[in-house]
């Protein structure tokens, strides 16, 4: 959520970023909530003037009463009553103010850094890497969908039966790959320095507000009505909620958690050949990492994650690009966010596999996370996560990229963790 004191401060630098992302009215939004804030500050006087003046009014009535001047003293008493009545009813047009500010502020996405690209779509994300040859399968190579089929290690169609879709199951040689695949990230954000934590994977709506996921993208979560609690879309949920209403030491950064967790989305609206296979699915596994960081050093951070991730989708020896995303195609709550996309051959397309971002103070607010500086006030954090890594479009490409007539080859550093060099018919 953004800071009520950037907004009044700066105001048309605030309209100008949020319009950067494209939010429709953004200067209504503003104003509204300046206004709301100005009604709010307005009643808190009245408030306390009235409050002053009853002070001032009983100081009066102790000394009427203490010289015996009885009929004054119970008329300032009456003065008192209304004064009272006055100041409930002040006292609810305050509150009343102060909600509808918080209301019209959880509506404002987070403002986009400085070197968000403009644009509104897909298409205008900004390439910053991309390998310099991408690979050519043999004219008979097959997309993911039917290799899965055809070596046996995923059956979407039983999935199905159990569930619905975009529930896949698992087997075999595919269900040991899931599985090697999650601990080998694992393996590799403990070695680069993140502890790993194995989080609750249902949350309450504290938690959905806390990383912007509630009110913004109530309707992509399942939601156990009885118990009103929300299935996880990501570990980056329920992680940085272990920090919610904490204050850190600066002594403390950078801290770094990775968690493995099964990941549940809705998808609502998702349809065509976009869909299909492993490209989009309801229940995946997926690795994250979360930081906690100092905001003077927040983007050297994010720029590190980006570094962990290349490198993690470099070992799997999968072709990739990074994207810088525009404005119109950003998330709620980020600043900044890196795409990485591995190319999928068989497809002839780029499928996203991870998503690295600085939220800056935007969850850290509403979380109120917050950390005690050298001159002992308290200010907020900063706070990042990425994909270290999503599993099924990775899955996919490598299904795609290392088909050979001999199986499907896996990747030379997942090898110990498969103990398999290929998947076999």
């Amino acid at each position: 959520m953004l800071q009520l004191s950037v907004i009044r401060q700066n105001p048309e630098l605030v309209i100008a970023r949020l319009q950067h992302k494209h939010l429709q009215q953004a200067d209504s939004l503003v104003q509204g909530i300046i206004d709301a804030d100005d009604q709010r500050k307005a009643f808190q006087a009245q408030l306390d003037q009235s409050l002053s003046e009853q002070n001032q009014l009983a100081r009066e009535i102790g000394q009427l009463m203490k010289n015996g001047h009885l009929a004054e003293g119970e008329a300032l008493k009456l003065k008192v009553a209304a004064l009272k009545e006055s100041s409930k009813e002040l006292e609810q047009q305050k509150n009343t103010s102060e909600q509808l500010v918080q209301d019209l502020l959880v509506k404002l996405p987070n403002l986009p850094h400085a070197s968000v690209p403009a644009g509104k779509t897909p298409e205008d994300n900004e390439v910053v890497f991309q390998v310099p040859t991408l690979p050519e399968l043999s004219a008979d190579a097959k997309p993911h969908w039917e290799l899965t089929t055809e070596y046996g290690i995923i059956d979407f169609e039983l999935g199905v039966k159990v569930t619905g879709a975009g529930f896949p199951v698992y087997k075999g040689q595919g269900a040991k790959l899931q599985r090697a695949l999650i601990n080998y990230f694992l393996d590799q954000n403990t070695a680069a320095g993140y502890l790993e934590v194995q989080p609750p994977i249902l949350v309450n709506e504290d938690s959905g507000f806390g990383t912007g996921q509630l009110p913004d993208k109530e309707g992509q979560m399942y939601h156990a009505t009885i118990d009103n609690l929300y299935l996880a879309p990501t570990a980056e949920v329920p992680v940085t909620n272990l920090y919610r209403d904490v204050i850190l030491k600066e002594s403390d950064f950078p801290v770094q958690n990775t968690a493995y967790t099964p990941c549940f989305r809705r998808e609502a609206g998702s349809y065509g050949k976009d869909v299909r296979g492993l490209n989009r699915l309801h229940q995946f596994d997926k690795v994250e990492i979360v930081e906690l960081a100092h905001p003077d050093n927040s983007y050297e951070v994010l720029e590190r994650m980006r570094n962990h991730v290349a490198k993690l989708v470099e070992s799997l020896e999968l072709p990739y690009r990074v994207l810088r995303l525009c404005g119109g195609d950003m998330s709620f709550a980020s600043a900044l966010t890196y795409d990485f996309e591995v190319w999928s051959a068989a497809q002839g397309r780029w499928l996203e596999v991870s998503s690295v971002s600085n939220f800056e103070s935007f969850q850290a607010n509403r979380l109120k996370l917050r950390y005690k500086a050298a001159d002992g006030k308290n200010y907020l954090a900063h706070t990042l996560n990425g994909s270290a890594m999503a599993l099924p479009r990775i899955v996919a490409a490598m299904l795609e990229n290392h088909q050979t007539p001999q199986g499907i080859r896996i990747p030379k550093a997942l090898v110990p963790y498969t103990g398999f060099e290929y998947i076999t018919k």
